[in-house]
């Protein structure tokens, strides 16, 4: 399935690329840090989610998420849909670095959802991940990736709102700030000289 966009607008993949590159240098996202997509092609093409999935669409999203994760070095894995409960698409070798679960199937698109399915057939050694705590994500036509971002997750508003006609979400990630009233969260800030018992 191809999605016609108007002339003057850029393709699926530029307008992938566009947004994952604004959430990349907003992130400071590069090479260990983990970006979660969750993807519902259906959306794109402007149908209810799970309803109308390509691996056509999907190819032209993974497209840009490549191109982008080959400019910053980050790593995406990309979340199935619920019939997976949202097992997550990954590379073997990240799999074992962060010492996840692996869970057992093989993503197609009626039970796994299209991206996950064109992700999986697109990496070298691919497996399913039980969870993740990413560094941030991006969600394509509001598949809830949030149950696989770090907290705290704080939403992230890019230029671009939409890819084809699915709405797009992005986040990322702070640590959680704890303390109180007397707690510094910046190095140039001089804490007083009350000191705690």
């Amino acid at each position: 399935m191809t999605i016609e966009l108007d002339s003057e607008q850029p393709g699926l993949q530029e307008q992938t690329a566009s947004i994952l590159r604004e959430l990349a240098h907003a992130g400071q996202l590069g090479p260990g840090q983990i970006v979660v997509i969750g993807t519902s092609t259906s959306e794109v093409a402007g149908q209810k989610i799970g309803t109308s999935g390509a691996i056509e669409v999907a190819q032209q999203l993974l497209a840009g998420i490549r191109e982008v994760q080959q400019e910053f070095g980050f790593e995406p894995v990309f979340q199935c849909c619920e019939h997976l409960n949202r097992a997550l698409v990954m590379e073997r070798s990240l799999l074992t670095r962060l010492g996840l679960t692996e869970v057992g199937a093989v993503p197609v698109p009626k039970a796994g959802g299209s991206m996950a399915s064109a992700a999986y057939r697109s990496l070298s050694d691919p497996c399913l991940a039980e969870h993740v705590q990413a560094h941030a994500g991006m969600d394509i036509g509001e598949t809830m990736i949030g149950m696989h971002l770090r907290h705290v997750a704080v939403p992230f508003r890019t230029a671009l709102r939409y890819i084809g006609e699915a709405r797009v979400t992005t986040a990322l990630t702070r640590p959680k700030l704890i303390g109180g009233e007397r707690a510094v969260y910046r190095m140039e800030e001089q804490p007083d000289s009350t000191f705690c018992d």
